[in-house]
């Protein structure tokens, strides 16, 4: 199976300082958070400014594309339930 991402929601994770959005290997969810550090790095949204939900959601929906092609990357290399995508996911 692949990893593939049918559901478009997202949330802020407050706490952890990042986005949380997940994926589905068949039947099994795997869960993933994106730091607010690599979507300052990465999203036009954010650069120059203090993060906010809703620019960390603005910047996490204009690089969605990224942000998945970085998740099943990272999936692909070893399968866990949950990761942490950072801004060296992105290089």
């Amino acid at each position: 199976m692949t990893l593939s991402f049918p559901n478009p929601s997202r949330s802020f994770d407050d706490e952890r300082n990042a986005v949380r959005f997940s994926g589905h290997d068949g039947m099994s969810q795997v869960r993933f958070l994106v730091e607010v550090g690599a979507l300052e790095q990465s999203g036009t949204e954010l650069r120059g400014t203090a993060p906010s939900e809703a620019k960390c959601l603005a910047a996490f929906d204009s690089m969605r594309t990224s942000i998945y092609e970085a998740a099943r990357k990272a999936y692909s290399h070893r399968r866990h339930e949950s990761y942490t995508l950072t801004a060296a996911d992105f290089r």
